[in-house]
């Protein structure tokens, strides 16, 4: 019997011939602890961002989440939402994960982005590197809006081109992924799509 990762209540899991042949995957959370997040499914077009798909809004239950998991530490979230994630990403395209600060990943002791990609078992390439520590939520949008360029392509990137999916944990004013894909569009991608797993 498992554990739900959030309220520590055990689960009951009814065996079916879908869950033995490993297609239906154990959820992670009890429904008790499911029902608190709200869906997004966010979809947006745009320029520089071709595309834009958000999965849950930022409620209560999600600012929890996000606090134990970022400032607490608490890797073992990272599966929470691992099916959901899979479900987005499942499409051609390079997967790029929003890169931290050398600086703030050694604080932090891990990089919250790329463990939510592991525990969903999704490849991804490291090609960006950020240039600076400022914390975007600290800033106004005219601030954001106005601000240097946040990331530069990593020095052994020989080529770019085709589709490249852009991931990070939340999406507020959009400022952090236009950066990015303006980067690889530049540096010759074709198309830059992203996909958070929350739409503050």
């Amino acid at each position: 019997m498992n554990e739900c990762l959030l309220c520590a209540q055990p689960m009951r899991s009814s065996p079916s011939w879908r869950a033995l042949l490993g297609i239906d995957e154990n959820s992670k959370i009890c429904l008790d602890c499911s029902k608190m997040f709200e869906r997004a499914d966010i979809v947006e077009e745009g320029a520089s961002l071709n595309r834009i798909t958000s999965v849950f809004t930022y409620n209560e239950a999600m600012r929890e989440f996000l606090h134990q998991y970022k400032f607490l530490q608490d890797v073992a979230l990272a599966d929470v939402f691992s099916k959901e994630l899979r479900s987005y990403l499942r499409k051609e395209g390079t997967i790029v994960p929003i890169p931290m600060h050398l600086e703030k990943k050694r604080e932090r002791t891990f990089a919250h982005v790329d463990e939510l990609l592991k525990s969903a078992g999704i490849s991804y390439s490291h090609l960006l590197e950020k240039t600076g520590t400022e914390v975007m939520g600290e800033k106004t949008k005219e601030q954001r809006l106005s601000m240097a360029p946040l990331f530069r392509l990593k020095e052994n990137i020989e080529k770019i081109d085709g589709i490249y999916i852009l991931v990070d944990d939340i999406y507020t004013t959009g400022t952090t992924l236009r950066h990015a894909a303006a980067l690889l569009k530049e540096a010759g991608a074709t198309r830059v799509e992203a996909v958070t797993l929350i739409r503050a």
